[in-house]
């Protein structure tokens, strides 16, 4: 998939020449010390870069190519160069479209933060500064400095057409939920806090709401709290559900932790449980009422095993770092009841595995086994 040496010219020709063409770094160095890539008589790149049997990967997780020393060579600028100057690539990709494409192998994790830094770093700007030159006074640099958005030729037209900027599929619903008369409310600072209490909708929430419209629609019944977004559609001006006319979407609960005790399994339930008309609703099982949310848990049966902090650990994986999965997989340990520890150990490890590479993995292994030791 990614080769950094020079293709034989009797064998694949047309490797040769695009490798040749688009693919050779330099010449640098003693070759040519006014090249770009030079800074402090050293190259920029890091060319050129030493012979290799065989790729292997450095203590940073970064890859060191194959770069064999076959005495293939290619004439740039009238200077020999050989596998050391090659810029890896893929062999299909440059000749199908005859241009230069670096191909690199992304296996760290700060890779990610190379590839979204172009997405939030905001627009091109540019320092602009108009000025007449027949005038002798001595230039003001803080009065002259404007800091210009610039629009490039091609974003102009994008705007103009009303092409669509950002785009996200499918739409996600945030669904928040509390414990009863433990709602959120927000509020501008300067508000009196009697003008914000006295308000008709105060006691209104999305979560709330779910109740009501459980109440008014038989067919709302049929949806938990999670999937009601597939079929209803949240109206904050009127702070009411309505039906979905077009359009999907996907609902997502907020996160509870494990330690936050009632609102943990509260939100367990509002997984399965559906068509809840209350609080209390939500803490009746097959008729009978239970004075909370874990006994309620208990009845219906998630609770009769580490399940739920299979899960936990699971769901937390899609957003969490190592060291806060770590301090997760630590506080279910000592604040739940877990009844087999050893398969949680199992359970947390598979979780770490599936998502990080094999580096990150014996970082996370190390860090453990002195956690266990303390």
């Amino acid at each position: 998939m990614i080769t950094a040496e020079i293709p034989n010219m009797e064998v694949d020709p047309d490797g040769y020449k695009a490798v040749k063409n688009y693919m050779m770094h330099g010449p640098c160095g003693d070759l040519n010390p006014g090249c770009p890539c030079m800074k402090q008589g050293k190259c920029t790149k890091h060319f050129p870069k030493k012979f290799n049997n065989q790729t292997t990967f450095d203590a940073d997780g970064f890859p060191i190519y194959r770069r064999r020393n076959t005495g293939t060579e290619v004439n740039k600028n009238n200077v020999f160069l050989d596998n050391r100057y090659v810029v890896p690539y893929n062999r299909n990709l440059i000749v199908k479209f005859d241009a230069h494409i670096n191909v690199e192998l992304c296996d760290y994790s700060r890779s990610v933060k190379y590839l979204f830094k172009y997405v939030n770093k905001g627009s091109d700007r540019a320092t602009l500064g108009i000025e007449c030159s027949d005038t002798p006074t001595e230039r003001d640099e803080i009065k002259r400095y404007l800091d210009c958005r610039y629009i490039s030729a091609t974003e102009a037209c994008w705007r103009i057409f009303s092409f669509d900027i950002h785009h996200r599929q499918p739409a996600v619903e945030r669904l928040p939920f509390h414990l009863q008369g433990e709602n959120t409310i927000v509020f501008q600072e300067e508000r009196c806090p009697e003008s914000i209490l006295n308000r008709p909708d105060i006691v209104k929430t999305k979560f709330t709401e779910w109740f009501e419209a459980n109440k008014e629609y038989k067919d709302a019944r049929e949806l938990t709290y999670s999937n009601f977004p597939t079929r209803w559609v949240w109206d904050a001006t009127c702070k009411r559900w309505t039906r979905r006319k077009k359009g999907k979407s996907v609902g997502r609960i907020y996160f509870a932790h494990p330690a936050s005790g009632e609102r943990f399994y509260m939100r367990m339930l509002l997984n399965f449980v559906k068509g809840s008309t209350s609080f209390e609703s939500i803490r009746t099982i097959n008729g009978v009422r239970y004075d909370t949310y874990k006994e309620s848990c208990y009845a219906l049966g998630l609770l009769e095993d580490d399940k739920e902090w299979n899960d936990c650990l699971a769901e937390a994986a899609c957003w969490a770092s190592g060291n806060e999965l770590r301090n997760l997989f630590v506080t279910i340990l000592i604040h739940c009841q877990v009844s087999d520890s050893s398969k949680l150990w199992r359970r947390y490890y598979e979780i770490l595995s599936e998502d990080i590479t094999s580096l990150q993995r014996k970082r996370f292994q190390l860090e453990d086994l002195k956690l266990n030791e303390k």
